[in-house]
């Protein structure tokens, strides 16, 4: 399985509307499932295409998983769409693999439903709340080039993206 390197903020890709899917083939599965291998090794809860620099409409999650990387219940989700969210908030301490070691309490909606394609090229819908619901958001943001950070505040915002830029200074210079 292919590892792939997680794209950090700020980097444009990262705000960029991805292209939809346009069939599940064997091609696409190895691609869900590096995506999957990629997140397990960044010790992720989900991952969206994006973040490995692929603009397409992907993410996947395992938010069941258990200490020391133990598997869940991986998930895939081609082209995602909330299609219903309820009215009743929720918040949540949100992290993203592309901004680490930053987290900020984030308001969404405390249940969607989502349709979206599988593994298998098959339509589903799922409805979700908690962890899932957030994870499922925060996901799906990234495919229409939303970052967590965007829902804060402009100074918290820049103060961020200044941090990580600096940061990724740092690691260039290594």
């Amino acid at each position: 399985m292919k590892k792939y390197d997680i794209v950090l903020a700020p980097d444009p890709i990262l705000k960029t509307k991805c292209d939809p899917i346009e069939r599940i083939d064997d091609e696409m599965r190895v691609l869900m499932d590096d995506m999957l291998h990629t997140m397990y090794d960044a010790e992720g809860i989900g991952l969206a295409a994006p973040q490995i620099a692929i603009n397409k409409r992907l993410l996947v999650l395992d938010v069941d998983q258990g200490k020391d990387g133990e598997r869940g219940k991986p998930m895939v989700f081609a082209n995602p769409e909330i299609v219903w969210s309820s009215e009743e908030p929720n918040i949540y301490n949100e992290g993203c693999l592309s901004i680490p070691t930053h987290y900020a309490e984030i308001e969404r909606p405390k249940i969607v439903r989502v349709r979206y394609l599988d593994y298998d090229g098959k339509q589903q819908e799922i409805e979700a709340d908690g962890l899932l619901a957030t994870c499922l958001q925060h996901e799906i943001d990234h495919l229409d080039g939303i970052l967590f950070i965007d829902y804060l505040s402009n100074l918290k915002r820049n103060i961020i993206i200044k941090k990580m830029k600096k940061m990724k200074k740092n690691v260039q210079a290594l």
